[in-house]
């Protein structure tokens, strides 16, 4: 790529650099990560800040950090100056840590009885995420393999029972149920006062 003299210049190029990263669906500390620096330090290189950019190794180091070429920071340098000119269409487009279409599924039930008190009673609903392994003491909802849905706090588990807590006989109580009898066990990520 030709020597640019002017900072206008400089920051049109790490704009080209952040897109291709974006492209990428990767973070600044992810890609800075790849490329051994900091995300700090890759930053300043997509904010025009550090003069290096226009130096051929330095981008070719950057471009591979992200799985590509130079000559691809080019296309994306050319497609930012000229926008009917067409962006190349691979990778992810990130929000943040949170990536489009990813939100995990989740299901609500409402409490027919008092086996969460004090966290939950009777006519409460929770929300829970299939396939989420609860923490110890987080309320759980286990479907057992005879079609009963059991609402307890998670304490343990070893290779061959889960042990609950709760149920019934109050909130000191415990019982254990083989894992060969449960068909999932979710975490609860919410509970809905009415």
């Amino acid at each position: 790529m030709p020597r640019f003299e002017t900072n206008s210049d400089a920051l049109r190029l790490g704009e080209a650099l952040a897109d291709l990263r974006r492209d990428r669906g990767l973070s600044q500390a992810e890609a800075g990560a790849r490329a051994g620096m900091t995300s700090q330090g890759w930053g300043l290189y997509e904010s025009g800040k550090r003069p290096g950019l226009f130096r051929p190794d330095v981008q070719r180091r950057l471009t591979e950090a992200l799985g590509a070429d130079p000559e691809e920071l080019a296309l994306h340098l050319a497609s930012a100056a000229s926008p009917e000119a067409p962006k190349p269409a691979t990778g992810v487009r990130a929000r943040g840590r949170e990536f489009a279409g990813q939100t995990p599924p989740t299901r609500r039930l409402q409490l027919s009885n008092d086996d969460l008190w004090p966290w939950a009673a009777s006519g409460v609903t929770v929300e829970y995420e299939p396939g989420r392994w609860p923490r110890r003491d987080q309320g759980c909802v286990v479907e057992l393999m005879d079609g009963q849905t059991v609402v307890r706090l998670y304490h343990s588990a070893d290779a061959n029972v889960v042990a609950l807590r709760g149920g019934p006989d109050g909130f000191g109580s415990s019982s254990s149920i083989p894992r060969s009898s449960i068909r999932a066990l979710s975490a609860i990520i919410a509970r809905h006062d009415v």
